[in-house]
């Protein structure tokens, strides 16, 4: 009875650890962890590359709401939670870059899957928790799968932007 009862504690906690530390190949290129130079909003930021303007970073397969209206867009439902999210999970870390099949959008900013020094997914735990919805584009689609069931998942809780629904 004891064995089975540590058996339901150990998934429990298991199943409460939102970090996504989820394996991929990697060259050694991109091993690299960087320092956080500026935010601008809950999917896109600058690090610090050893340029003196930084290395913007879009992440790949997620859409948070903008925090503030630009290029057309108005300030929508959730943007300054999303922005404070990402905000707070960055802080004072450093973070590595994964980079998918494209490396660049077409705005110039680099396209990356972000991994925070202590294992965390960042892309997925936006989604996780309702900050960003999915938005894959191919061929950058390496994590569909997975971020279309915890995009699911968030719903199904209505979490974050899916509070209103």
């Amino acid at each position: 009875m004891r064995t089975i009862l540590n058996f339901f504690i150990c998934l429990i906690i298991l199943s409460c650890n939102r970090h996504h530390k989820i394996e991929s190949n990697i060259t050694s290129k991109q091993t690299e962890f960087y320092s956080i130079k500026k935010f601008v909003d809950g999917d896109t930021f600058w690090v610090k590359d050893g340029s003196k303007k930084g290395l913007k970073v879009r992440l790949i397969g997620v859409d948070t709401p903008e925090n503030q209206a630009r290029f057309g867009k108005p300030e929508e439902f959730y943007g300054d939670e999303a922005s404070h999210y990402t905000k707070q999970k960055l802080m004072n870390k450093k973070v590595k870059l994964v980079f998918d099949k494209d490396r660049f959008d077409s705005f110039g900013r680099t396209l990356a899957y972000v991994y925070i020094e202590d294992g965390a997914f960042l892309n997925a735990s936006l989604v996780e928790n309702g900050y960003a919805e999915v938005m894959t584009v191919k061929p950058n689609n390496k994590f569909e799968t997975l971020f279309n069931k915890l995009e699911e998942k968030a719903k199904k809780y209505r979490l974050g932007i899916w509070s209103r629904n």
